[in-house]
């Protein structure tokens, strides 16, 4: 009988540390990700109520405002008209105009330095432009984009208090990120305190699916400490490093502005700007295991005063340009031989020849694929209308597929 109590505790304890993360971070992620909020766009209503909702539990932590308006900084803007153009934005609202609204909250803790730690909330509402889906009209609800990040942020929030005092902290919710990082562009155009004493950047987007302990790390080399540092203290991650402050995120406004950054990602997964990315899918363990590992880094930077940035190569400026698309989601994490496919979009080039998820494809043509970029290589390669044979390893196999761009 003794043995069997002993043997129920430590499934118990083994359920415990199961559940360990803090529930106000699901809490969070529901909230934001709820139909209510209808997607959450840029300058729509449901916006509106979220930008209020992380105000709400910013003042709950106690973090005081650093907005133009309370904890609210606006911009208006036009938004740009085709793929080649860019968003303007404007000194006030005009007629086809958007309003954005970052949210900031501002931890003083009299010190020199301030770390700004950050995480869009924007998403595609009912499908805006980048979504991938093909049906019906429905709401993009963006669990792990990105409502994940800001879970994430708002946690880091709450460790903080009190903690590190080093450095003060400014949270920023971005608006506009999927419409072109425009509120993280806005506010280093625009700072609400002085941006020279800005030490670093921490961004977080979409960290809500943490698969096989694969974590992403991009801006590794913007600053000279920063790999040293994300190595030592990792006990649970396998790391993935990306040297480049550029990158489909914030961090890069904060690059941009010679500032070193890193950001946070657990890679993209078939439900990626489809209605169907919602909390349920969500590992809200691995969420606060990537919190923890953040508030290390974090504690690790605590008295080392401000950073030297450094400058890094933009690997998308010598990506090859392309013309046609194979219709995939890549698996971004994936570092063995070749391009592994983590989705497949309907009715495109791939779904068409029957690559699947999961295919790597190894070779495209007479060019074999090794990574990313000789993917990106291959594809320039062909023109729309194009036929052409896709090699893929399916199964520990070789499969031969005819593609038609």
């Amino acid at each position: 009988m003794k043995q069997y109590f002993i043997f129920i505790f430590f499934i118990a304890l083994i359920s415990c540390k199961q559940e360990k993360f803090d529930k106000k971070i699901k809490e969070d992620v529901i909230f934001l990700a709820d139909d209510s909020l209808e997607g959450r766009g840029t300058g729509t209503e449901g916006e509106k109520k979220a930008s209020e909702y992380i105000a709400k539990r910013f003042k709950e932590l106690g973090i005081s405002s650093k907005g133009d308006s309370g904890y609210f900084q606006e911009f208006n803007f036009i938004p740009k008209v085709g793929p080649h153009s860019e968003a303007k934005f404007l000194d006030k609202k005009e007629d086809g105009s958007i309003t954005g609204r970052n949210v900031l909250a501002f931890m003083d803790n009299k010190t020199e330095n301030t770390v700004v730690i950050g995480a869009h909330y924007d998403h595609l509402g009912f499908g805006n432009e980048g979504s991938l889906h093909r049906g019906e009209k429905a709401v993009h609800n963006g669990a792990d984009d990105n409502a994940s990040g800001v879970a994430v942020m708002l946690n880091l929030a709450a460790k903080l208090k009190n903690n590190n005092t080093n450095n003060n902290y400014l949270f920023m919710a971005f608006s506009g990120e999927e419409m072109g990082l425009l509120g993280s562009n806005y506010f280093v155009k625009n700072p609400t305190l002085d941006a020279k004493k800005i030490n670093y950047m921490i961004n977080m987007d979409m960290v809500g699916r943490l698969k096989d302990s694969t974590l992403a790390v991009y801006g590794t080399g913007t600053s000279p400490i920063w790999s040293q540092t994300i190595n030592s203290l990792n006990d649970n991650f396998k790391l993935i490093e990306k040297e480049s402050g550029v990158g489909p995120s914030d961090h890069t406004s904060f690059y941009l502005a010679d500032i070193p950054v890193l950001h946070f990602f657990t890679g993209q997964h078939e439900d990626y700007h489809k209605p169907s990315d919602d909390e349920e899918l969500l590992n809200y363990n691995g969420m606060y295991q990537i919190s923890d590992y953040i508030f290390s880094i974090i504690s690790d930077m605590d008295d080392n005063g401000k950073l030297t940035f450094r400058k890094t190569k933009n690997e998308s400026e010598s990506a090859p340009r392309f013309k046609v698309t194979l219709g995939v989601i890549p698996d971004y994490l994936f570092e063995g031989k070749g391009m592994r496919i983590d989705g497949v979009s309907d009715d495109k080039p791939a779904q068409k020849a029957g690559i699947i998820k999961g295919d790597v494809v190894v070779k495209m043509g007479d060019i074999p694929i090794t990574d990313m970029m000789s993917y990106m290589t291959g594809l320039s390669k062909f023109e729309k209308g194009s036929t052409t044979t896709v090699e893929v390893l399916r199964e520990n196999k070789i499969v031969k597929l005819k593609v038609t761009f």
